[in-house]
C-alpha cells in the first residue's frame, strides 16, 4: 500500500492528521489574539477552531460531488466531526467555569439584582445563543457518539444515514451561536470588550464558501438524474 493509500485509508493516520491540524488552527488563533485576556483567548480559540472542522466536513461532501478527485478524502469527515464537538466540549467547559463560574442562570442571559434579591433577565441575546450552543453541543455529541462502524451495524445503514444527515442542523446552530458572538454580543457595551474579533469576515467567507459549494453540488445532482431521465449522456 502507498503511502498516499495508508494516509487516506488507516483511521489511526486520520485522527492523527485531525489532531495535529486542530492543535495547529487553536495555536494560530491563541497567537493571533495575545492581547485578549487568557479566558477569552482559549474560549475563542477553541470555539472558532471547533466550527472550523465543522465547515471542513461540510465542504467535503459537496467537493466529493463535484469532483471526484475528494472521493478519497470523504472519510476525514467522521474524524473532523468527532474533533469538532470535542473541542466544542472544552469551549463549553471554559464558558461554564470562566465566564459564568458555575452560574447556570447567568448562563442563559439572569443577573441576580441585590435590590430585588432575584435574578432578573440581564442578557437575552446571550441567554439565548448559549442555549442554541448547547442544543448544538448535544446534537453534535449525538452524531459523534454514532460516527463509527458499530453504530452503522447497530442502527442500520438507512437509519445511521439519517442521524448523520443532522449534520446540516448542526452547522447552521454552530453559525448562529458563533455569529452572535462575533458580530452582536458586544455591541451591548460602550466599548468592545475583548477587541473586535478578526474571525468576524473570515467566518462569512466560510459560511459563504460552504453554502454555495452545497448549491453548487446540489444544482449539478439534479442537472444529472435531468440527464438520466432524458437519455442524455451525463458529463462530469
Amino acid at each position: 500500500m502507498s503511502v498516499g493509500n495508508t494516509l487516506l485509508k488507516s483511521w489511526w493516520v486520520r485522527h492523527l492528521v485531525v489532531i495535529v491540524l486542530s492543535a495547529a488552527g487553536t495555536a494560530l488563533f491563541l497567537y493571533s489574539r495575545a492581547q485578549w485576556s487568557e479566558m477569552h483567548r482559549w474560549n475563542r480559540a477553541i470555539g472558532d477552531m471547533s466550527l472550523v472542522l465543522v465547515a471542513l466536513a461540510m465542504m467535503l461532501g459537496p467537493m466529493s460531488r463535484l469532483w471526484r478527485v475528494f472521493v478519497k478524502v470523504l472519510p476525514y469527515r467522521r474524524e473532523l466531526g468527532i474533533y469538532a464537538v470535542l473541542l466544542a466540549l472544552i469551549h463549553a467547559t471554559i464558558i461554564l467555569f470562566g465566564w459564568v463560574q458555575l452560574d447556570l442562570m447567568r448562563l442563559i442571559g439572569f443577573e441576580f439584582h441585590p435590590g430585588l434579591q432575584q435574578y432578573v433577565m440581564f442578557q437575552q441575546g446571550f441567554g439565548l445563543a448559549n442555549l442554541i450552543g448547547v442544543l448544538a453541543l448535544l446534537y453534535g455529541a449525538i452524531l459523534a457518539i454514532t460516527s463509527n462502524d458499530a453504530s452503522i451495524r447497530w442502527l442500520g445503514n438507512s437509519v445511521w444515514k439519517f442521524v448523520q444527515q443532522g449534520t446540516y442542523v448542526l452547522w447552521w446552530l454552530s453559525v448562529i451561536h458563533t455569529g452572535y458572538f462575533l458580530f452582536l454580543h458586544f455591541l451591548d457595551f460602550d466599548r468592545p470588550t475583548p477587541e473586535p474579533n478578526w474571525f468576524q469576515w473570515p467566518f462569512v467567507g466560510i459560511v459563504g464558501v460552504v453554502t454555495l459549494l452545497q448549491i453548487a453540488a446540489s444544482t449539478s445532482t439534479w442537472r444529472k438524474r435531468r440527464n438520466r431521465e432524458n437519455g442524455a449522456p451525463e458529463t462530469t
